[in-house]
């Protein structure tokens, strides 16, 4: 059976966007593939991080997959810590990966503009190189991922391929998987930028832990333009583009059908109205099964387990390795 991974930094409350371009991806391959989900909070510290939320978030996160439908019968669940053969990996993979290749992940750049290199924790240049090895460590075929994070894949594959090719046949070179429609959920307040759990403002993220009124409030609020007439163009119309993606996504329709449902609508009230009803629908049955997930004491039972089975899968694979690399004694 082939295998699919993906790791989500647990540094954030998850939103809508999280849900829609790769959870959601997840629930529906589960039962066709060796399915390893992780929580990548080693990532998460290229930013400071208090100990005690990241202890909480780690368990909240898998708490969200589990509610989203995903299950132990087919997922072996993980934190990323607990695999600390990631790390030693990866210390391999950035001695045959150059600074060039680094330099160029767009990632970096839009996260360091305007910063000085004082300002700059190397773990920020380097976490792609982390992240495939947390790929390749686990021979994953398929990795679901956004739009935005296709280049991360991109840099596991050439790592892949330049390992294999300077030390023989070693690592599946992996595919990224994106969704035809809602891969790159946008601000619902700035458009131009894709949805983020980092975000400055929190008035343009649907998180899936908020609250109905809250998810009204921050659709009606959404970023609209001037033409009061609502169509798909996402050169001109990015907002109301956006708002028909997430309908489209959600309800799992092409976007033609979602387009036609409100082309023509001068109202924008009425139009996110509809966008709001359909947000609700789908987050509050997912909110009420987290809080029962979290309270049921099965995360820990999750973790534990996931974690017994990444470290052999992850353990035989280092050991393969390091043999090639020439570490030990022969």
């Amino acid at each position: 059976m082939k295998r699919f991974l993906s790791l989500v930094q647990p540094s954030g409350s998850l939103t809508i966007g999280n849900y829609i371009g790769s959870i959601r991806q997840f629930v529906k391959l589960q039962e066709s593939y060796d399915t390893f989900i992780g929580v990548a909070d080693m990532h998460s510290i290229t930013v400071p991080q208090n100990p005690e939320f990241l202890h909480r978030r780690n368990r909240e996160v898998l708490a969200w997959f589990v509610a989203a439908g995903l299950s132990d019968k087919h997922c072996t669940f993980f934190i990323q810590s607990d695999v600390r053969l990631h790390a030693e990996l990866a210390w391999i993979f950035e001695c045959i990966t150059n600074m060039g290749e680094l330099s160029r992940m767009t990632q970096f750049k839009v996260k360091t503009e305007g910063k000085t290199d004082k300002k700059i924790p190397c773990g920020l240049f380097t976490y792609p190189v982390l992240m495939a090895a947390d790929i390749l460590i686990y021979d994953a075929d398929i990795v679901p991922v956004g739009s935005d994070q296709k280049q991360h894949v991109e840099l596991a594959r050439n790592i892949a391929e330049c390992f294999n090719s300077r030390f023989g046949d070693t690592f599946v070179v992996p595919e990224p998987v994106i969704p035809n429609v809602g891969g790159r959920v946008r601000d619902l307040q700035d458009p131009s930028k894709k949805m983020s759990k980092s975000a400055t403002s929190p008035k343009g993220v649907i998180f899936l832990d908020d609250d109905e009124a809250a998810i009204r409030k921050k659709i009606s609020s959404a970023a609209t333009d001037m033409d009061a007439c609502v169509d798909y163009d996402e050169a001109s119309k990015p907002g109301v583009s956006n708002l028909i993606s997430i309908y489209a996504s959600l309800n799992e329709i092409g976007l033609p059908e979602a387009i036609a449902k409100f082309k023509g609508e001068t109202r924008y009230s009425v139009f996110k109205k509809a966008i709001a009803d359909c947000v609700v629908e789908h987050l509050m049955p997912i909110q009420e099964r987290y809080r029962k997930v979290l309270a049921d004491g099965m995360v820990d039972e999750y973790l534990d387990k996931g974690a017994k089975r990444a470290r052999e899968v992850a353990g035989r694979k280092l050991d393969e390795v390091f043999a090639k690399v020439g570490f030990g004694r022969a």
